[in-house]
């Protein structure tokens, strides 16, 4: 089974072997792709919707993976049981929701072993969550597809891993709250999918800028604010490339 760019990546990320849940599989492109390719042994493909949910099951039954693809409808992580996989893909939601369901199922990630985040939005919330449950950021990828600027996390359980690094190093010199918004692993790395997306962010604030500039409304005035201070962070997190 062929992959977009986005779900490719995904997959990229999870650890061989690993028994996964897909929440919100939809049709379970990503559930088979692990089986196909020998990446997973037994996955679960979770999802709310029936409909979704139903065309993924006609999807595993061609396949014949009924067997290792088990399929539940399920709200978040509600029907995932404890000690049950030792990954969980959360992918193509916007970050809220992402920790939202994340957090309702916080009883279940106790014994989850890596966590593969793929949010469509609210970076920054989601790291800035990831840290307060003590899940390390260890890998990020960005990348464009049909596009479109996706982001895809990998995450640790440092509430099992023998690890006593923090979500930001001591020695690290990164501003930390653009360490949320455009990743410390990105910019340490100087990925220039990322740069690419923070020259784009910097271009359309400026436009923005410029028209907030011919009113003189208090909603304008505020909003002027905000992307002023966007701006600040869009070019501390460009000066890593010149370094």
């Amino acid at each position: 089974m062929d992959l977009s760019r986005r779900l490719q990546a995904v997959t990229d990320m999870v650890t061989k072997g690993h028994s996964v849940a897909d929440v919100g599989c939809d049709h379970a492109y990503i559930s088979i792709y692990l089986i196909e390719n020998k990446i997973s042994k037994k996955v679960i493909a979770m999802d709310v919707n029936k409909g979704p949910l139903e065309i993924a099951r006609k999807n595993i039954e061609k396949k014949e993976f009924s067997q290792i693809i088990r399929s539940r409808l399920s709200d978040g992580l509600e029907r995932l049981s404890a000690n049950e996989v030792e990954t969980i893909i959360i992918a193509g939601m916007g970050g809220a929701l992402t920790c939202k369901i994340l957090r309702e199922g916080i009883e279940k990630l106790r014994t989850i072993k890596e966590l593969v985040l793929q949010p469509q939005s609210e970076f920054d919330l989601l790291r800035k969550f990831l840290e307060k449950i003590n899940f390390q950021i260890i890998k990020e990828k960005m990348l464009i597809d049909d596009e479109k600027y996706y982001l895809v996390i990998k995450a640790k359980n440092n509430n099992i891993e023998d690890s006593t690094k923090p979500f930001l190093e001591q020695s690290s010199k990164i501003n930390k709250e653009v360490c949320y918004l455009y990743g410390k692993y990105l910019l340490e790395n100087k990925d220039p999918i990322l740069q690419q997306f923070l020259l784009n962010q910097k271009e359309a604030n400026k436009q923005i800028r410029d028209k907030l500039n011919e009113s003189n409304t208090e909603n304008s005035r505020k909003r002027m604010i905000e992307i002023n201070k966007q701006l600040v962070y869009i070019e501390e997190g460009l000066g890593y490339y010149k370094t």
